[in-house]
């Protein structure tokens, strides 16, 4: 048995935005006497959008407006309506992601797309949305090669270190070719915040070939940085606010991949003002420095990789042994409050779960906890119980790493038999995650785990 998904995937971002419609296959891999194991087989792109440069009002303010319009265009031009599709994320990323507007313009965006998860990467997620789709997750898988992936693109840059086919850290870099644009005269007409104190021009002038290209030399030793390859820690200037812990460079050899629209300048030389800003140079940098003086890849489709990353690799699938009673899906943006092993145990456990609940005071929330294996009877009924005298008059959605929640979510329906409840297994969450999750695929849920960042940076 296989059943057929239409995924969409939406990248706004710092430059450009950009769109893919792909066909994600879910197929049962148990036989048939056995429980369902259901898998993602197959993902099978159907449309890329052309790349469109991302309409802005201004340099703080997204054209929501002109955005809405491309977006529904691009709908009809794929051929698709918001009703068929199934799963997918839209994205909001690097520099606008930080723009005024930027949450009212998800929104907006979410209710044309479609009932489908939609998240706002934060730079774990787009780290890794980036490294799959450039392949470089599928390289290292296959190769057995450690990679560091760097998604290069107009206002940040987006690490993921992979060993064996798993990425085991991200983290992000305010370095991008749009850090600096300019008018056809060569004019500078916007200067990144993130520049200030790093490079002296100014808005208003014209800058010598020598001035932009020492900057492109700086942003290219952090990236040399973030990879090893220079001793001093010439990345610190460039850390984004929005990552939680620092970078550290990997201490082993890596195969370097990049992806990303200043990718696309590493290997194809284009005159210093082609696109109106500093991608061309900082490629040229890159190409000319220690990051390529050894092997490395371009991912595939190097500019889409972060947009294909959302259309082909942000669902995932729950475990098969899953209870949902009286909730209606999809749903979007669910905060996550994690529990660990020895608090899941605790008598106490209803008292920090009111106590959580109280502090982030969000509504709807999952709880998350490690789970048992091959728990006990009497292991779920206490766990039900504690769950139940925590969430007060909430509705119960509970989340675990241990194939229980089936067992976890009937006890917990006979405590509360008119309560909407809804139990899924196999799912893992770090610090500050947010959970979507999609109408069943057999007896699976599609899900998507990620983290919301939107910010000023001054």
């Amino acid at each position: 048995m296989s059943d057929r998904l239409l995924s969409v995937g939406l990248d706004v971002g710092t430059t450009s935005t950009q769109m893919v419609v792909s066909a994600i296959t879910v197929e049962n891999r148990a036989s048939g006497f056995a429980v369902p194991e259901m898998a993602i087989t197959d993902r099978q792109i159907l449309y890329k959008s052309p790349v469109h440069f991302t309409p802005l009002r201004s340099h703080a303010l997204v054209d929501g407006e002109g955005l809405l319009k491309l977006v529904e265009q691009e709908y009809r031009n794929a051929g698709i309506t918001r009703q068929q599709v199934d799963t997918g994320a839209v994205i909001i990323t690097g520099e606008t992601s930080r723009k005024e507007n930027a949450g009212t313009v998800l929104q907006a965006l979410s209710g044309i797309a479609g009932e489908f998860v939609v998240a706002t990467a934060g730079p774990d997620l787009e780290s890794i949305l980036a490294a799959k789709g450039a392949g470089a997750v599928d390289f290292s898988a296959q190769s057995g090669k450690t990679v560091l992936h760097m998604d290069i693109g107009g206002g940040t840059s987006n690490l993921a270190l992979i060993r064996d086919g798993q990425v085991v850290r991200t983290g992000c870099l305010n370095v991008g070719g749009r850090l600096l644009k300019f008018d056809a005269q060569g004019k500078i007409t916007y200067k990144s915040p993130v520049l200030e104190g790093i490079c002296p021009v100014s808005v208003g002038q014209t800058p010598a070939k020598e001035q932009t290209g020492q900057l492109a030399k700086r942003l290219c030793q952090a990236l040399e940085s973030a990879a090893g390859l220079c001793r001093e820690d010439a990345a610190a200037a460039f850390y984004t606010k929005e990552v939680q812990s620092r970078w550290i460079p990997p201490e082993e050899t890596v195969v370097l991949s990049f992806s990303g629209g200043v990718a696309e300048c590493i290997e194809h030389p284009y005159p210093p003002r082609e696109f109106g800003d500093l991608g061309p140079e900082l490629g040229a940098a890159i190409r000319q420095s220690s990051l390529c003086a050894q092997p490395y890849r371009i991912g595939t489709d190097a500019i889409r990789a972060t947009v294909i990353g959302a259309g082909c690799h942000s669902t995932q699938l729950s475990g098969s042994t899953v209870f949902c009673k009286d909730v209606r899906l999809p749903k979007k943006n669910l905060p996550v409050l994690c529990f660990t092993r020895q608090e899941q145990q605790s008598e106490e456990l209803s008292k920090l779960i009111c106590a959580k609940l109280a502090a982030r005071d969000e509504g709807e929330t999952v709880l998350a906890f490690p789970g048992s294996e091959a728990p006990e009877y009497a292991q779920v009924t206490a766990l039900a119980q504690r769950i139940v005298r925590g969430v007060g008059d909430r509705p119960v959605y509970v989340c675990l790493e241990g194939d229980m929640a089936k067992a976890l979510g009937q006890c917990i329906r006979l405590l509360l038999p008119d309560r909407p409840c809804l139990c899924l297994d196999r799912l893992k969450f770090g610090p500050e995650s947010y959970l979507d999750v999609a109408a069943p695929v057999g007896p699976c849920y599609p899900v998507v785990v990620k983290t919301l960042v939107l910010s000023s940076q001054s």
